[in-house]
């Protein structure tokens, strides 16, 4: 009886082909999760301007009303990892609690981690939030990764929107007008766009930037069109 069976030639074939189809794959690998990430973020940032829009939390009666806008920022955690945060604090007491948090569409959970607790390990821990913040656990992007620059150069790992989608940043106290009332001082409004740069821990994944552009606070990925 005759049997059928690979030779060694045919079989070393096949793991050289296999070997190539696979460094061919391993370039769109990295773009498709670089990608991700920019995605996240540019819809993490869409998303709160879109709340500012449709939640004014503009009081010129309270003196820190600017504290108030629906902000989209970074924050560490106690591991050294980071996360995202969406939210408003409209009580400017300084913070954004959890109550304060958004609410992310895709699962219901707060868009807002605890700067002290770890990021990485038992999500449990942080307090019912959504696992899409954790940007250090879900893409390797960790502290140090997520520049923020232009738009006045103002410190801060943030941008906020106020009620005509407008976008700040460098929020301050404002000063009392004539007769020790409130006067309106958009003074944090962005006078030049703001680039927000992705820089991953695999220094073999390119950055990637995402630009804020001043007055309208429309957004996109820089080096893609149509984005």
């Amino acid at each position: 009886m005759k049997r059928v069976a690979f030779t060694m030639l045919e079989l070393v074939t096949v793991i050289v082909i296999l070997g190539i189809l696979a460094s061919l794959a391993l370039p769109r690998i990295e773009r498709d999760f670089r990608q991700e990430a920019a995605d996240t973020i540019l819809s993490a940032i869409r998303y709160t301007q879109h709340m500012a829009l449709s939640d004014n939390v503009t009081n010129p009666s309270n003196n820190n009303w600017q504290q108030a806008f629906w902000r989209f920022g970074i924050e560490g955690c106690s591991d050294d990892g980071i996360f995202y945060y969406i939210g408003a604090d409209k009580d400017t007491e300084g913070n954004i609690d959890s109550k304060e948090a958004a609410i992310d569409p895709s699962n219901g959970m707060r868009m807002n981690g605890l700067n002290t607790k770890p990021c990485q390990s038992d999500l449990s821990r942080q307090n019912q939030a959504s696992a899409d913040i954790f940007l250090t656990k879900k893409y390797g992007i960790s502290e140090g990764g997520v520049v923020f620059s232009g738009c006045n150069n103002t410190a801060g790992k943030y941008i906020g929107f106020d009620h005509l989608g407008r976008p700040h940043r460098g929020f301050v106290q404002n000063s009392s007008g004539i007769g020790g009332s409130i006067s309106p001082d958009y003074g944090s409004l962005c006078t030049s766009d703001m680039t927000i740069t992705l820089k991953f821990d695999d220094t073999s994944i390119a950055d990637i930037s995402i630009t804020v552009e001043k007055e309208t606070g429309y957004a996109y990925i820089s080096t893609q069109e149509n984005s």
